[in-house]
């Protein structure tokens, strides 16, 4: 018959029952749930389940298992960190002497690259704290050598790196950033803030194609599929990284959801900075997918506390202090512009005085632009004034912390170069949330390990994942382990305006589900260091998987 309509056959039910289920929703546990093509149709009782799947559900035993929405890492570069995985790993060196045998291994069973990369660098490694070129010319004379900080705040280069960047005495450092040079105006190698953004890093995108982004991003999906993370907000992004995930989504490569703040950098010229904003609208309001769209802007209001470039309400130890890279009145039309049009504004802020500018440049939003709905954000809060976090919580601010920063292994430095009373409430999470601001757990990976599970660990215990001999880090802080995973998932996906699609396992929402080899909620939690994920599922789709044993 000419009128004949195809009928599509039903989409199977995936029934997936004998579970212990953390949803992170209304109603915390469950122990079945129904996937019908990428989306929950239900989560809950068995009994109830198996009647909404049918009888033609394909039945999935989890025997007991464990599990858990897929995690959103709150605060990560994605295309960075599939890029750090191929430099050589620095992370861990804890003396010059480690840092140069590492280069000078990777140089040697890599005769033939153009150039070194390296990343993990801590400033107390350093003598000083301050790295020469003259370290890295010892071991690599011959090749460009490009050493990252861990924090991605500085880098050091080498005389072949220095030359290649177009470094010389003549370069100006612009504001924001440094240049650092010797007695007799010399660049010593090391570089930081603004000045890195602007001399460094567009030479060294400039010998990366695309080909090179998108096996970074491959690189990158692959390791959070391995570790459980279904979503991610990328901070900072930029016109070449998007291109990458772009192409990945147009060929169904993406396999973790990504909520991106697009990156906007002081140039001195309003109208300039305005139009990077612009471009965020533009691709906020033309561009999103289930899996990549662009949901505000991101902005660096100061450096770091290891680097002495975050700003302060009073000096370092050394009595040094550093001056926001953006002034209250060069951010604030900045944060108007981004919250009239409807965007999010991340503003990385890890001073007290930096997270005061950032404050009052919402301030200054609400008061220009009148009541709306707002999700704006500070990212990492490492010092902070009690009386500003009831500030930000009144203001609706999201609270965006890196448990993994906290780590106390990586805290000598930064203690050591505050030195008084600060020390004693770094990284305080539950104040934020005792004030009663929305509490959002991160990586900033590559920054620190993308991992989620020890990032839950150093949340949950405030020991270290990387040494767990050392003693706790301000232990009163630490974070019930649900409270922590409810932060590094569905608050994490609210954050970013993404509660819609994932971060719960709850009815409508995508099946983003993680499978572990262990029940974490009644073990001891040094065994979350040990925790594999045996099943990594986004949309319905098993995105990895590995045998379940040693449950």
């Amino acid at each position: 018959m000419d009128n004949d309509v195809t009928i599509p056959a039903p989409v199977p039910a995936h029934l997936y029952r004998n579970a212990r289920v953390f949803t992170c929703d209304r109603r915390t546990w469950a122990e079945s749930f129904v996937v019908v093509g990428d989306r929950l149709a239900y989560v809950g009782d068995e009994a109830t389940a198996a009647r909404v799947a049918g009888p033609d559900a394909l039945i999935h035993d989890l025997d007991g298992a464990t599990v858990l929405p897929g995690f959103v890492d709150g605060h990560a570069h994605v295309v960075g960190t599939g890029e750090a995985a191929g430099q050589v790993n620095l992370w861990g060196a804890n003396t010059v002497e480690e840092i140069q045998r590492r280069i000078r291994t990777w140089a040697q069973e890599n005769p033939d690259a153009p150039r070194i990369l390296a990343t993990g660098w801590k400033h107390g490694d350093i003598p000083g704290g301050v790295p020469d070129r003259g370290m890295l010319d010892t071991v690599v004379a011959d090749r460009p050598v490009y050493a990252q900080a861990y924090d991605f705040h500085s880098i050091w280069l080498n005389s072949a790196a220095l030359a290649e960047a177009g470094i010389d005495e003549t370069t100006a450092s612009p504001p924001g950033g440094t240049v650092h040079r010797d007695e007799r105006g010399a660049a010593t190698g090391l570089v930081d803030e603004t000045a890195m953004h602007q001399l460094v890093w567009p030479v060294l995108d400039g010998f990366a194609g695309d080909s090179d982004r998108d096996e970074a991003l491959a690189v990158a999906l692959a390791a959070y599929a391995e570790s459980g993370i279904t979503g991610s907000t990328d901070m900072a992004l930029g016109e070449a990284d998007h291109e990458a995930m772009r192409r990945a989504d147009a060929r169904g490569a993406l396999t973790t959801r990504i909520a991106a703040f697009w990156s906007v950098r002081p140039t001195g010229d309003e109208g300039r900075i305005l139009a990077q904003v612009e471009r965020a609208v533009e691709l906020a309001t033309r561009r999103s997918t289930p899996y990549l769209r662009v949901t505000g802007i991101k902005v660096m209001v100061d450096g770091t506390v290891d680097g002495c470039t975050a700003s302060l309400g009073k000096p370092y130890a050394n009595g040094t202090n550093a001056d926001p890279i953006w002034t209250l009145a060069e951010l604030a039309p900045v944060v108007a512009a981004a919250d009239a049009a409807g965007l999010q504004v991340a503003m990385h802020a890890i001073g007290d005085e930096a997270t005061r500018v950032a404050i009052s440049a919402v301030e200054h939003a609400v008061a220009l632009n009148g009541p709306k709905e707002r999700r704006h954000r500070i990212e990492h809060l490492e010092v902070v004034a009690p009386a500003d976090i009831d500030r930000l919580a009144a203001l609706g601010i999201t609270a965006s912390m890196q448990p993994v920063h906290a780590d106390p292994a990586i805290q000598e430095n930064w203690r050591r170069v505050l030195g008084d009373e600060r020390v004693d409430r770094g990284f305080p999470w539950p104040e934020m949330t005792d004030a009663g601001a929305t509490l959002v757990l991160g990586t900033d990976s590559p920054t620190s390990p993308h991992a989620p599970l020890p990032n839950m660990f150093i949340a949950a215990t405030r020991r270290s994942a990387l040494d767990p001999s050392l003693p706790a880090n301000i232990a009163h802080y630490a974070l019930p382990l649900a409270d922590a995973i409810v932060h590094a998932t569905r608050d994490a996906a609210w954050a970013s305006r993404s509660e819609h699609l994932h971060g719960r396992l709850a009815e409508g929402l995508y099946a983003d589900f993680i499978v572990l080899d262990r029940d974490i909620f009644t073990r001891p939690l040094d065994e979350l260091l040990d925790t594999r994920v045996l099943r990594t599922v986004v949309g319905g789709r098993v995105v990895h998987a590995q045998p379940e044993v040693d449950r």
